[in-house]
């Protein structure tokens, strides 16, 4: 049985007019019915015609960016290569900033409004319930590197926990004691996995987590340079530092320069993402390599696909993992010969990726 805007009204103790408002955007509504609303609209998968167009209306002939900051070359190089992917299907880009915060998507979302065709969203610090709540219903999604979300959405998410899982198993068997961890930002999916496959790898290893070698940062320089600092004081300081992501990393390795330590002979450094600038870094960064712009191509691929069959997806939702590959250089002090342990590990030189056999 087809459910109407007049039963979301009905069940939500409001009128029609109401729900369209809230449904699209056009008047202010009260926070409360707006919420009591939205989630009668949830529960009744409401997603009419209009609603299912209210992003699009017609076609736009652009796709909408939602990312969780724009600062850093992560996300350059992510939106590098979803334009890429959009452009050969003629389609230019919105992109906004959440800012970390739901209530930044959902503003987002308002302000896309009949502006773009459907949208990708990167949202790995807000909880899977309360990103559900603010996604538009019925309009071609992609989620990036968040939580899973009880929505009709494409999500594609980076394999976070095996790539720190093999970083920490490629620093434990070239011979690293004290491996210590910057950890991203709390409550973010990206740096709790990352987290675990860390933790993971020293359980399997038969080493307990040494709790002062794992410290908070926030996935920025800076959050790495204080990390590192606070690891620096320990009375017997780590023999590397893993950054939850290159940003860190680079933080770490200024304030190893600052205490005039050398990397990687006295304290080495790795990190996670490899960002295009991580090669040229003296010296230069061991990461794992995520294919940032390819990331952004696979994201964007997708969406289109799901535009072009002119009708949201409407089969249950679909979660792709991207490959990490760890890639050794000098900064880990270990980019001769084969790495040690066998797991499942993809480690090759720059040298061997530079000029492949």
């Amino acid at each position: 049985m087809t459910v109407t805007i007049r039963d979301v009204a009905r069940l939500a103790g409001v009128s029609v007019a109401t729900v369209s408002r809230v449904l699209n955007a056009s008047a202010p509504v009260r926070d409360e019915t707006r919420t009591r609303v939205l989630q009668v609209a949830k529960e009744l998968r409401f997603a009419p015609n209009s609603a299912a167009r209210s992003l699009s209306r017609q076609r736009a002939g652009a796709l909408g960016v939602i990312l969780p900051d724009l600062y850093g070359e992560f996300f350059s190089e992510l939106l590098r290569g979803i334009d890429q992917e959009a452009q050969r299907a003629h389609h230019s880009l919105l992109v906004s900033s959440s800012h970390h915060d739901s209530r930044g998507i959902g503003a987002a979302v308002r302000a896309m409004r009949g502006r773009v065709d459907g949208l990708m969203v990167m949202a790995p610090d807000v909880s899977g319930p309360s990103l559900a709540e603010v996604l538009p219903h019925g309009v071609p999604t992609v989620l990036l590197n968040g939580p899973e979300v009880d929505a009709d959405v494409y999500e594609i998410t980076v394999d976070n926990f095996g790539g720190a899982r093999d970083m920490t198993r490629h620093l434990i068997a070239v011979g690293h004691e004290r491996i210590a961890f910057i950890a991203g930002a709390e409550r973010n999916h990206e740096a709790s996995e990352r987290e675990r496959g860390y933790l993971a790898a020293l359980h399997e290893a038969g080493r307990g987590a040494e709790p002062s070698l794992n410290v908070r940062g926030d996935f920025t320089e800076d959050g790495g340079w204080r990390g590192a600092i606070a690891l620096l004081a320990l009375a017997d300081r780590p023999s590397v530092i893993f950054a939850a992501n290159d940003a860190m990393a680079v933080g770490a390795l200024s304030a190893l320069r600052e205490a005039g330590l050398s990397v990687p002979d006295d304290v080495a450094v790795v990190g996670f993402d490899d960002i295009p600038i991580a090669r040229f870094l003296n010296p230069p960064l061991t990461s794992v390599r995520v294919g940032i712009a390819a990331l952004g191509e696979r994201a964007a691929s997708v969406l289109l696909a799901a535009l072009a069959e002119r009708s949201p997806p409407g089969r249950p939702p679909r979660r792709a993992v991207f490959p990490a590959e760890l890639v050794s250089r000098d900064s880990c002090g270990a980019t001769a010969g084969p790495p040690r342990h066998p797991a499942r590990r993809r480690a090759r030189s720059e040298r061997a990726l530079s000029n492949p056999s």
